[in-house]
């Protein structure tokens, strides 16, 4: 007798030839019923989080104000400075430029934010770049000591600062054509950084509230400035030290001292400039 062919089964036990059997799709629900499922969450009160207030001089919260170490009045100074701040310090809590902003006049220290800076889009700044007694502060080996510049010129000069990690600092000096038309100088100077509770590249590293406490003090030719401006910031890291904070050694001395626990980068331009940094070569 000739045999017939049984058709294939599916996984589920099914035939080939026959339809799938669907099951009907659930019905949705609706919101009343998707209210009583949250359990009465919805009638919960929102709690909202509140900022705590803060000073509106040196912009610190109110219970540690700073404005006990700052001067009483603005400084009377000549120099005005321009601090141009990467977007990425704007938003760090331990910053140091409000604390410098706080012990000038306001026409004395003017702060622009942001990574590029086109003259179209900043003709004052632009302007500023171009007068010839403009300095910006940025290391490096066509700087000059602002030490040993000659600051003779009876109209006022302004310095302009980069606040940023170095890495920031460097994008903004190299990318940005204006800051590249005034003298570019530098500090030499032995101090070591006060600003202990943040980590510094090398020991010679400053803050950019250090920075221009110094630069002022050249330009002023009054060394009672620098003591004032760095009067908040001793105060800062004070303050946090006694509530927690660790003092932070400078990548040079860590790696210097066997203290770096971090990776070794894979970078080898990051490698060489950290072997570069325990042999004391300047970078």
């Amino acid at each position: 007798m000739e045999g017939r062919e049984t058709p294939a089964t599916d996984a589920a036990g099914g035939r080939e030839d026959e339809e799938p059997l669907l099951m009907p799709p659930a019905p949705a629900s609706g919101p009343e019923e998707e209210a009583e499922d949250c359990g009465g969450l919805w009638e919960l009160p929102v709690e909202l989080s509140a900022r705590r207030p803060e000073c509106g001089r040196c912009g610190r919260p109110e219970k540690v104000c700073l404005c006990p170490f700052l001067p009483v009045h603005p400084l009377k100074v000549s120099t005005c400075l321009y601090i141009i701040q990467h977007p990425a310090e704007e938003s760090r809590v331990l910053r140091t430029v409000p604390l410098l902003a706080a012990c000038l006049p306001e026409e004395k220290c003017k702060v622009l934010i942001g990574r590029r800076f086109s003259e179209d889009r900043y003709p004052e700044l632009a302007s500023v770049c171009r007068n010839k007694n403009t300095l910006i502060l940025y290391p490096g080996a066509g700087a000059a000591n602002l030490e040993e510049v000659d600051l003779s010129s009876p109209d006022p000069y302004v310095i302009i600062i980069i606040d940023g990690t170095w890495n920031q600092a460097k994008d903004i000096f190299f990318k940005n054509t204006l800051f590249r038309i005034p003298k570019q100088v530098q500090l030499r100077t032995s101090l070591s950084s006060q600003y202990v509770i943040r980590t510094q590249p090398t020991n010679a590293c400053l803050s950019t509230l250090e920075c221009a406490a110094i630069s002022l003090a050249i330009m002023e030719k009054n060394d009672g400035i620098k003591e004032t401006v760095l009067r908040p910031l001793q105060a800062l890291c004070s303050f946090q030290l006694q509530h927690g904070a660790q003092v932070h050694h400078s990548k040079e001395h860590l790696l210097k001292n066997g203290l770096y626990d971090k990776p070794m980068p894979k970078n080898k331009r990051k490698l060489r400039r950290m072997e570069l940094l325990v042999n004391n070569v300047k970078i």
